[in-house]
């Protein structure tokens, strides 16, 4: 293995998820962490930790400067971002550049052109995948909007291009607010991702939303590892990801992979990635969303299905090195389902920051769980409100909803409010469990 030591430029369970692999790929770690999260698990699990700065988030996790000397002092020669904060991030990466650290990651060029919405919608159209086209806002006055829209026709979802994990995001059923809308995102936009890029695209009425996991190297490999369900959402936020998804016939199955990988070829991707789609339950079609160039939260649900280690891979592309697999090497197993437990109010869904004062996580026969708290651990403000996730596989679909059932039950957190009976509310509904259900499921069980 080329990396000798690696730094972890994030925080929480993914951050213990890639030094454990770390550790039995024999690559050193190196954990960095906010005042905030001194006493967290991945700090005391990697082999050295460095402080990079107070608990707010601009001022470590995404203090480019602080993590890039974080690096230097400690003799790492690669950055592994996780997902959020920097991970999409084409300065950073160039920036590891600059500094003789790998950026464990696709090329810059694929993170520039697929991270914008816009512009992957472009590629992917030429690359002959199937896209729903969108209206450009920037750099059109309010009249010619309004006739595009009225063209495309209600109801619309106004995207900010820089946006990601639901955020951003604003769906239009009344032609009069749009205008307002499209202001409020922008500003948002603007101060939360540092872009004020909107577009306009038709909003799908009776829509799944499907990805297809994605592992390529530098030497021309592009493989998938089937696709996952991730429909059940709440403000365009995942909640419950499953694989496989089931409404897929097989043949529409293989065309929405193979889509994926004709893709990942044509922006010679190098890496791996998520290619994310609108799967219209009516028509029976699929459209491409976009592209995510990195790690996803819901990773687990392909690993406990195919047996591969994504981070594994993940860092084994980034070295240089061809991967070990082929397409036929990649087998398919039962079913897996992944919940996202996280800090929050049941009622108002209001962050529920404090501390924990009892923590049991399940077990048993095809149990998984990532997290990183613990009896005691005081869950921060300042981060994202999830706390654990919770993947369990059975040999089909209803073995899966029984056992999540079982793991949910017996999965205790005391001190802090959870979602934990969303969850198990979510499982036990004839509608999940019948597949009766679009993204916006929960909008309709929670009135």
């Amino acid at each position: 293995m080329k990396f000798k030591k690696i730094l972890i430029a994030n925080r929480g369970e993914i951050a213990i998820r890639i030094a454990r692999t770390c550790r039995e790929l024999g690559i050193e770690t190196v954990a960095v962490h906010s005042t905030a999260d001194e006493n967290s698990l991945h700090v005391k699990l990697a082999d050295e930790s460095v402080c990079i700065g107070p608990a707010k988030p601009t001022l470590s996790y995404l203090n480019i400067p602080s993590i890039l000397s974080a690096a230097e002092i400690t003799g790492a020669d690669a950055i592994h971002p996780g997902f959020g904060f920097l991970s999409e991030n084409k300065e950073f990466a160039q920036m590891c550049e600059k500094w003789g650290l790998t950026f464990i990651g696709p090329n810059i060029e694929c993170i520039e052109k697929m991270g914008d919405k816009i512009i992957s919608k472009e590629i992917a159209e030429k690359a002959g995948v199937p896209v729903l086209k969108p209206i450009a806002v920037n750099g059109r006055s309010d009249e010619e909007i309004l006739k595009n829209v009225n063209e495309m026709g209600l109801p619309v979802l106004v995207k900010a291009s820089a946006g990601g994990g639901g955020r951003g995001m604003q769906k239009i059923e009344k032609i009069d607010d749009l205008l307002v809308t499209i202001s409020r995102l922008k500003t948002e936009a603007k101060a939360g991702f540092g872009d004020d890029t909107l577009f306009i695209e038709k909003f799908v009425t009776n829509p799944r939303h499907v990805e297809v996991q994605i592992m390529s190297d530098k030497h021309g490999t592009v493989l998938h590892l089937g696709e996952r369900d991730c429909t059940v959402q709440r403000r365009f936020q995942k909640v419950v990801e499953e694989s496989p998804c089931p409404v897929l016939s097989e043949e529409r199955r293989e065309e929405i992979c193979n889509s994926a990988v004709e893709l990942a070829k044509y922006v010679n991707y190098d890496s791996v990635g998520t290619v994310e789609y609108l799967y219209d339950q009516d028509e029976d079609k699929f459209y491409f969303m976009e592209m995510n160039t990195r790690i996803q939260v819901e990773h687990p649900v392909t690993e406990q299905r195919t047996g591969v280690d994504l981070i594994a891979q993940q860092i084994i592309a980034a070295s240089g090195e061809k991967l070990k697999y082929s397409q036929e090497d990649i087998k398919f197993v039962g079913h897996s389902i992944e919940c996202r437990l996280n800090a929050e109010d049941p009622k108002t869904f209001a962050p529920s920051p404090g501390q924990i004062i009892h923590y049991h996580r399940p077990a048993g026969l095809g149990v998984r769980v990532d997290d990183f708290i613990y009896s005691g651990y005081n869950v921060s403000p300042f981060y994202d409100s999830m706390l654990a996730k919770i993947i369990v596989t059975g040999s089909d679909r209803e073995e899966c909803l029984n056992r999540m059932t079982r793991a949910l039950k017996e999965t205790v957190i005391e001190g802090i409010k959870t979602n934990r009976d969303l969850h198990l509310m979510i499982i036990s509904d004839e509608d999940f469990r019948g597949n009766n259900y679009a993204t916006d499921f929960l909008v309709k069980k929670l009135k």
